[in-house]
């Protein structure tokens, strides 16, 4: 089971005042973002201080990133810690929060207390993290501004909506988590695309999810 937690959160604290919308896009913490990478060195960054809540993950990478705040559930969703129990089902709600809160238009992110004191053991994260270094590498080597007709304001409005449909889904299928991993998968790309105005990563979304409902289609008798 996912552990709960009682760590001192900035996640807590009211946000400062908004800064300019640029920079909060190209910051973690308040160090510039490059890319996957940051992000794992972000949550490297926590776990190095113990068992890791929700609350800490978002203080590492900011509550003003709601992109990086969405892939990062996305990313270990995807890694073998998707096996926890209960973790896809909580990782899930706090995307479709996240998800919720950017399309109302929100500057800041909030979740309640009792998903911010959910925890995963350091170890585990730690692992997990190492797990995804070579991919992040790999990703962030490819990434760049392409298609950027695919992550305009309007297209990310369908983006939002799609990861929100995923995440409600997501629950249902926690009894089999490979398949929670190829939904979590695509949420991860639609992230990517979000966050490095990558078009292309929209595209590998869209065509990842036609893929896993073709193939869990094809699986179920009919």
């Amino acid at each position: 089971m996912v552990a709960r937690c009682f760590p001192m959160s900035l996640a807590d604290m009211p946000p400062p005042p908004i800064a300019d919308s640029r920079a909060v896009r190209s910051t973690i913490g308040g160090r510039q973002l490059r890319g996957l990478s940051d992000i794992l060195d972000a949550l490297d960054s926590a776990a190095a201080r113990g068992d890791v809540s929700v609350g800490a993950m978002m203080d590492e990478i900011g509550i003003r990133s709601f992109a990086p705040l969405i892939l990062v559930p996305a990313m270990i969703l995807v890694s073998p810690l998707s096996g926890i129990p209960g973790l896809p089902s909580i990782g899930a709600a706090v995307m479709l929060l996240f998800t919720l809160q950017k399309l109302a238009g929100r500057p800041h992110i909030w979740l309640p207390d009792w998903l911010k004191r959910r925890c995963i053991p350091a170890h585990r994260l730690s692992r997990t993290v190492s797990w995804l270094r070579r991919p992040a590498v790999w990703i962030d080597d490819r990434t760049h501004r392409r298609m950027t007709w695919l992550v305009t304001r309007a297209s990310n409005v369908v983006t939002l909506l799609a990861i929100a449909a995923i995440c409600l889904l997501i629950p249902f299928l926690e009894v089999l988590p490979m398949v929670t991993s190829l939904f979590a998968t695509a949420i991860a790309f639609f992230a990517i695309g979000l966050m490095a105005r990558d078009g292309l990563f929209t595209v590998l979304a869209w065509i990842w999810i036609a893929a896993a409902v073709s193939g869990i289609a094809w699986l179920i008798p009919g």
